[in-house]
């Protein structure tokens, strides 16, 4: 029996130039993903970004929390144009420092005094910080006051924007 020679197996091995090329291709596919990571990164950041510049957008607008709330350059127009101001604080508050030419009517009395107010005016209701001036809007509008706004921020806006304050009762 005579064993069959078998030809030489081919050498599986790639030559050098093949291996070269394929360790090329390896590394442009590395550098691929990397630079997909790398642009992935920036997009994230890029899209975080724009929600904190959104975001402090927002925070930063002006709070109008009620319809009928003006900014204090807008009241100071009306101001100029003869609107009645209101000022809903106590006496005490009011003898201190208020608008010029403004009234006093404390919030609490308001209710019973409505009969003071001017119909046929834009009215302006105005207090320290802009929170008593909401009720009295409000209440205003309740008993049928249709031209009522009231000064956003106070009269602490007021006065930081430099408009005219009486100090004392005048």
């Amino acid at each position: 029996m005579t064993k069959k020679q078998h030809s030489p197996k081919p050498d599986l091995k790639t030559s050098p130039a093949s291996q070269r090329k394929g360790e090329a291709q390896k590394r442009e596919a590395r550098r691929r993903k990397a630079r997909q990571r790398f642009n992935l990164a920036w997009l994230w950041i890029g899209l975080g970004l724009i929600i904190v510049v959104a975001a402090a957008l927002l925070l930063l607008q002006p709070k109008d929390t009620l319809p009928g709330e003006i900014p204090a350059a807008q009241a100071y127009q009306m101001y100029q144009q003869g609107s009645f101001f209101l000022d809903v604080r106590d006496p005490q508050e009011w003898n201190q420092s208020h608008i010029p030419n403004s009234a006093n009517i404390p919030l609490d009395t308001l209710q019973s005094r409505l009969d003071e107010l001017p119909r046929d005016r834009d009215i302006v209701v105005v207090c320290i910080h802009g929170q008593r001036s909401k009720t009295g809007m409000a209440i205003l509008k309740q008993a049928g006051f249709d031209r009522v706004t009231c000064l956003s921020g106070g009269i602490q806006t007021w006065i930081s924007a430099g408009y005219p304050l009486e100090e004392g009762n005048q």
